[in-house]
């Protein structure tokens, strides 16, 4: 029996999904509803996203579909490492055993995208962009979408064998998981917020393509930056949210004023311009969620962001997104009678994983302490120079297991838990400092 299923989300894991159930000889028919545009229609230039990091959990459930990492690798960066820029201009290098792809979120999705299209008709795939998910209803399994577009023609609902929640943090389908029994949701805003930055072309040449540049400054103010595949270097500055040194600026002065005194070699490549548009970009913050489930009943599951959503401080989010994918497939093959099964074994297996990752996440990287940067860093360069000399006897660093393998995330976290503890506990120190009256806001 040919099964109806509706992805609610044209992300880089619904895409990816789409990719995987069609390629199981009919046995599935996709449509896919996304609430924004169609990204192959929006020139890239007006449509600039944000970086983001593919490692081998990535990489691999990519690879599992023909010809779809080769495409991904030919619009990405090859990136070897990291640069630390420190004080006096003197940088540490991270070096990676692996290279990762560095691209932009939205050239991901258009290349998924293509290579859907063109390789399947719309008797078996159907796609609508501006489709707004308005209404989710599990009893008679159908959704209803708003269309959004510019000659809107209202709402429409449609039915479902199994309903896919692909929609991110603030998933409208993960919603109607809220009326159901013995479901629970934690939803968490990370202790930074952050901005974009794009600088152009000329910048390039004092910055090394290829790695990945970070400066990280007093107060938890930080900031990231990676070269595009066409020159351009874009990346987020990040900053406490709660305590928000960037929140009142209304001149370009005061952008100026900021960039120079706490991430000084990033203002050197600042133009005009740039500091003028991230004076009016919008101040974004991040949500992480953990479910107590990721299923209901045997036709409704949730994947990627919609599931677990994570900080990006790992570069960890779209990894675990598309892993997620490749491991529903594996269930499928598992059960390949028993969709109920299925979904309940993702809730069971994945579930360890994705709550580890939430918290690998968090607390991997102190929000302050210098001391404990420093320790980190030697703990990083001594596992990784062990584990090169003698491989049998000394595992990788934590980044590296988590960029360079797919060990399950449950596991990293536990050998691991001593140094997450202590930076948890530093971390709170951190931001209570960061609340009490004290503290003077940077205006």
């Amino acid at each position: 029996m040919i099964k109806r299923v509706v992805i609610v989300g044209a992300g880089p894991s619904g895409v990816l999904l789409a990719h995987y159930l069609l390629r199981r000889d009919e046995q599935y028919n996709v449509e896919i509803y996304e609430r924004r545009s169609d990204p192959q229609t929006v020139p890239f230039s007006s449509a600039r996203t944000f970086p983001l990091v593919l490692n081998q959990r990535g990489m691999t459930a990519l690879s599992k579909v023909e010809g779809i990492l080769a495409a991904i690798k030919a619009v990405s960066l090859e990136s070897t490492g990291s640069l630390v820029h420190q004080k006096k201009g003197k940088t540490q290098f991270l070096p990676r055993k692996k290279p990762i792809l560095i691209l932009d979120r939205r050239r991901l999705v258009v290349t998924l995208l293509k290579m859907l299209t063109q390789q399947y008709n719309s008797d078996r795939l159907k796609i609508h962009f501006d489709h707004q998910c308005k209404q989710v209803d599990f009893e008679a399994k159908t959704v209803t979408f708003e269309n959004t577009a510019v000659n809107p023609t209202g709402e429409v609902t449609v039915g479902y064998d199994l309903l896919i929640g692909a929609d991110g943090a603030r998933s409208r389908v993960r919603e109607q998981f809220l009326s159901t029994n013995q479901f629970e949701l934690e939803k968490k805003y990370v202790p930074s917020a952050y901005k974009s930055i794009f600088l152009p072309a000329e910048s390039a040449a004092s910055l090394k393509a290829g790695y990945i540049h970070t400066w990280r400054s007093s107060d938890g103010i930080f900031a990231t930056l990676v070269h595009d595949i066409d020159g351009l270097i874009n990346g987020t500055v990040n900053f406490p949210r709660e305590n928000n040194p960037i929140v009142n600026f209304s001149t370009k002065e005061q952008v100026w004023q900021f960039f120079r005194e706490y991430l000084p070699e990033i203002a050197e490549l600042l133009p005009e311009s740039e500091v003028e548009a991230f004076l009016n970009r919008p101040i974004s913050t991040i949500l992480t969620i953990r479910c107590n489930r990721y299923h209901h009943g045997d036709s409704v599951l949730l994947i990627g962001d919609a599931a677990h959503a994570t900080s990006p401080s790992l570069g960890q989010g779209c990894n675990a997104s598309l892993e997620d994918v490749a491991f529903f497939d594996k269930l499928l093959d598992e059960y390949p009678n028993d969709i109920g099964e299925v979904l309940k074994q993702f809730t069971l297996r994945r579930k360890p994983d994705a709550h580890a990752l939430v918290e690998l996440s968090d607390y991997t990287f102190p929000l302050s302490s210098k001391l404990l940067f420093l320790e980190l860093f030697i703990r990083l360069r001594t596992a990784q120079f062990m584990h090169q000399l003698f491989p049998r006897y000394f595992s990788p660093s934590l980044l590296q297991l988590l960029s360079e393998t797919t060990i399950p995330y449950s596991e990293i976290l536990n050998s691991y838990k001593g140094w997450i503890s202590r930076v948890k506990q530093a971390n709170e120190k951190f931001l209570e400092r960061q609340r009490s009256p004290q503290h003077v806001r940077l205006n």
